[in-house]
């Protein structure tokens, strides 16, 4: 099982995520309140703002403060595991 840094030491399973999304749109706004009414949402943003919404296979919608697109990288897995500190400083 590959596990993907969400940021300050989250991880989720990179098998089972569906996709990775701008949290900006009102159809995703929707999902994630529909998602914490079903308790099914789960915030790792440590109190940031949230910039990236992790769907998973499970139904799960998960928050996280990083870009999607430098969670995108982490899933092909041409991630560097030094650089995690400096992302979430970022």
């Amino acid at each position: 099982m590959r596990l993907i840094n969400l940021g300050f030491g989250n991880m989720v399973s990179a098998e089972r995520t569906v996709a990775v999304v701008s949290p900006d749109s009102a159809p995703i706004k929707r999902l994630i309140r529909e998602a914490e009414d079903r308790g099914l949402l789960v915030n790792a943003t440590y109190g940031r703002r949230t910039r990236s919404v992790v769907i998973m296979d499970s139904r799960h919608v998960v928050l996280s403060a990083i870009v999607p697109e430098k969670l995108a990288v982490r899933l092909d897995g041409e991630y560097d595991a030094g650089s995690a500190e400096k992302d979430e400083a970022e």
